[in-house]
């Protein structure tokens, strides 16, 4: 059974025990390292993180689609979404590769 994942405070005493920072140190640059990703994700359609994925600014068509609980066809429309794509070295690290 997967154990908890971790919340913001135990990631941050986690980072500052281990790279011997401040947890105030640590804080500031995740939420600096948010606030970086959400404006380059917003002006360049795209924001990576090397080794670790990239966040990527897709436009969904009109679609039309059901509403479950009456069976109607309805219009869904056209929206910008953001997606985030797992780097193939982080995707290997955690789910290794079939063997052929």
């Amino acid at each position: 059974m997967p154990s908890k994942p971790l919340t913001k405070a135990q990631l941050v005493t986690k980072l500052a025990k281990d790279l011997d920072m401040t947890k105030v140190q640590v804080n500031g640059f995740l939420d600096h390292l948010n606030k970086v990703a959400v404006t380059e994700t917003k002006k360049a359609g795209q924001f990576t993180l090397p080794g670790f994925g990239k966040l990527v600014k897709s436009h969904r068509k009109a679609r039309m689609g059901r509403n479950p609980q009456t069976g109607e066809a309805i219009k869904i429309p056209a929206k910008t979404v953001v997606k985030f794509r797992v780097a193939k070295a982080c995707k290997d690290s955690v789910v290794p590769p079939k063997k052929k």
